[in-house]
């Protein structure tokens, strides 16, 4: 009985080293350019053997040998061509094939009728230029100035996406930064606050005791204003919550002077991008309440052509200084987002301060 190997008695084989493939025996098609070749030689070899026994003169197997040579070369050319996977450098080596072919029959030609006046230069020189053209067309990017425009472009491209993931990371972390601050330090505030509130209420029969913790109460509240006002300004929980357009218009409601705000906006931006846009509103109407007097103003939030456009237009008395320091730090802001900023300004017609920034997604 034989006995075969059970599935759990195989051993699992080393890998065999590849095998060189064997070369392939030469086909119709191999074989079709050397039968090619012997076939016109055999007629060529007639023609001269016949041209040798009907006497000298004029050597006519020479347009023979001619006639039969070029489909010679033509066929060379094709099964190069075909040997090779197609690419703008093997077109190129084709042409040149095909040219040199063209031009060295213009030649024999020329010197088989008799030489004289050398005409094939012509036909000569615009294939070579035919040829020059291509060339320079299929090694464009080897020619001087181009690799180091190249090189150029991929470092502008490597930059842009390293610093748009850096302002990423900054806006991140930003937003982490005001997250602590409201969950954790203004948090403990509040409870300090309160337990100061209770500490003075048991201290009623102590007046002096009790004024001491109602003002470290009240030191407790002006801390907890402070740290809100730092956090809406690092990162407003209405601008993560809700949005641009909600955060502009709580900007607007909290605002000194009248602020109408008109948003239309279909997709939210990235963070980093959003942020930028709040605080161009935030800083603009601070300029309006500095600068304006009471004097209304309006914002102005929409989508133009895959861009985010803030206008924040006042009726005040005008005349703003374009590259004063609050305006020149939101231009910077601005432009390190690959966004644009501009400032119209006219006397007695009011400012007007416009933002285009990249909506990012």
């Amino acid at each position: 009985m034989d006995a075969s190997p059970t599935p759990t008695q195989t051993h699992a084989e080393p890998p065999a080293p590849p095998i060189a493939a064997a070369p392939v025996p030469p086909g119709p098609a191999g074989n079709a350019l050397p039968l090619h070749i012997a076939l016109t030689a055999l007629v060529g070899l007639v023609c001269t053997i016949i041209w040798g026994t009907t006497g000298a003169g004029y050597f006519w197997p020479q347009w023979v040998w001619l006639g039969i040579a070029i489909p010679v070369a033509v066929h060379v050319i094709i099964r190069h061509g075909l040997s090779r996977p197609a690419s703008a450098r093997h077109a190129l080596t084709l042409h040149g094939a095909v040219s040199a072919l063209v031009g060295g029959v213009v030649i024999i030609v020329w010197a088989l009728a008799g030489g004289g006046a050398f005409w094939p230069m012509w036909p000569v020189l615009v294939l070579a230029v035919l040829v020059t053209v291509h060339a320079l067309i299929a090694y464009s990017d080897r020619l001087p100035g181009t690799e180091r425009e190249a090189e150029l472009q991929e470092r502008v491209g490597q930059l842009t996406r390293t610093r748009q993931g850096a302002l990423d990371v900054q806006a991140a972390e930003l937003r982490r930064i005001e997250r602590d601050l409201h969950d954790g330090a203004q948090a403990r505030l509040v409870a300090l606050s309160l337990l100061l509130g209770r500490t003075e209420e048991r201290l009623s029969d102590r007046p002096e005791e009790a004024a001491l913790v109602r003002r470290a109460r009240e030191e407790a509240g002006a801390a907890i204003a402070e740290l809100r006002d730092l956090a809406r300004g690092i990162a407003p929980p209405v601008l993560a919550d809700r949005g641009l357009a909600a955060a502009v218009e709580a900007l607007g409601k909290r605002a000194a002077t009248p602020v109408t705000v008109e948003a239309d906006i279909t997709v939210r931006p990235v963070p980093v991008v959003e942020a930028a846009a709040y605080f161009v509103v935030a800083e603009g109407l601070t300029n309006v309440a500095k600068h304006a007097g009471r004097a209304p103003s309006h914002v102005r939030l929409a989508e133009e052509d895959g861009r985010l456009v803030i206008e924040i237009t006042d009726q005040g008395p005008g005349g703003a200084d374009a590259e004063g320091s609050g305006l020149s730090g939101l231009r910077s802001r601005v432009e390190a987002l690959d966004g644009t900023l501009t400032v119209v300004s006219i006397p007695d017609a009011g400012t007007t301060i416009r933002a285009v920034l990249p909506c990012g997604r």
